[in-house]
């Protein structure tokens, strides 16, 4: 099982590109259980509103059609999240990890405050 960063579900949305070749085989494997949490779905939503990302509508859609499952965020995770002993601010980014921590699921990623912060992290290049 891995849970797919905001970039990430996106590049793979676009054709994969630059995803790295055991990035993609890891979400194409049958045998993984790719989850795409709620929170990215917020995150897309929110900067196409403000006008700083350009992304396909229908995102909800496109993560069914590729068989991915909805994560929803729960108490638990936004508590984790808010007590992250972690600099990074970006609320988004402590909620996914947050919810990779708890659902054991590694988090597959290009964010190097990730990486960095986030042992079990997959670095998606």
């Amino acid at each position: 099982m891995i849970l797919l960063d905001t970039h990430t579900l996106l590049w793979w949305l676009a054709g994969g590109s630059p995803l790295g070749g055991e990035a993609v085989k890891r979400i194409s494997s049958r045998q993984t259980r790719v989850l795409v949490s709620a929170v990215s779905v917020f995150e897309i939503e929110t900067k196409r509103r403000l006008g700083r990302l350009r992304a396909p509508q229908g995102v909800v859609d496109a993560v069914t059609a590729e068989g991915f499952d909805l994560l929803v965020l729960d108490g638990a995770q936004a508590e984790l999240a808010g007590a992250l002993e972690w600099s990074h601010r970006d609320p988004f980014d402590r909620l996914l990890v947050a919810q990779s921590r708890l659902r054991a699921a590694p988090l597959l990623t290009a964010d190097a405050h990730i990486i960095d912060f986030e042992a079990t992290a997959i670095p998606a290049f």
